[in-house]
C-alpha cells in the first residue's frame, strides 16, 4: 500500500510524461505500455475518452482529468455563438474506451482518420493527456533547431513572477 500511494502522490504532482512508440493492430487496437500505465491513476478503471486533439493529433484522457476538461468546456456561455462552435468542435468524436484484458484500447477508425495514423504511432504523454501520433508526422513537428527552441522558451517562459522586482 505504501508503494500505491507514493506512485499516486508522484503522478498527481508531475503530470504523465514519456513518449512511446507502439504499433496498430489490424482491428485498430494499441496496447497501453506498461510504463505508461504505472503512471495513471487506478481510480479511472481503466477508462478513458478519446477526441481531436489540435495539429492532427488525437487526444487520449485519463477519465477524471476528461471530467474536469469537459466540465470547464460546458460553463461556457451557449448563448455565444464561438463558444458554440467551439463546444461542438471540442466533442466532436469524443468516445469512451476502456482497456480490455490484455492493455488494448480499441481506437476509433474515424478518429485514426483524421489524425492520419498507420501501423506505427507515438504516444506523447505530457501533463495530465496523452496524445496519439502519427509517427512521421511527430517526428516533423518536432524538428526544432535548438536555438529556434531556446528563443520559444524565452518567449514562452521567459518571464518568472516570482523574479521580478518588488514595487
Amino acid at each position: 500500500m505504501h508503494t500505491f500511494e507514493y506512485v499516486f502522490v508522484l503522478n498527481s504532482m508531475s503530470g504523465l510524461l514519456g513518449e512511446y512508440q507502439v504499433k496498430l493492430d489490424a482491428k485498430g487496437r494499441v496496447k497501453l505500455p506498461s510504463g505508461l500505465k504505472k503512471q495513471l491513476s487506478p481510480a479511472d478503471n481503466g477508462r478513458f475518452v478519446i477526441n481531436r486533439g489540435f495539429e492532427k493529433c488525437l487526444v487520449l484522457y485519463p477519465f477524471a482529468e476528461w471530467e474536469k476538461v469537459s466540465a470547464r468546456v460546458n460553463k461556457l456561455n451557449r448563448f455565444v455563438k464561438k463558444n458554440r462552435e467551439f463546444i461542438r468542435y471540442f466533442f466532436r468524436g469524443a468516445t469512451e474506451l476502456v482497456l480490455d484484458s490484455s492493455d488494448r484500447l480499441n481506437i476509433p477508425n474515424h478518429l485514426l482518420s483524421y489524425a492520419g495514423v498507420g501501423k506505427e504511432l507515438l504516444l506523447a504523454a505530457n501533463n495530465n493527456l496523452i496524445e496519439i501520433w502519427n509517427k512521421d508526422q511527430y517526428d516533423r513537428l518536432m524538428q526544432i533547431d535548438s536555438d529556434d527552441f531556446a528563443d520559444l522558451a524565452e518567449e514562452v517562459m521567459g518571464e518568472d513572477p516570482s523574479q521580478t522586482p518588488e514595487s
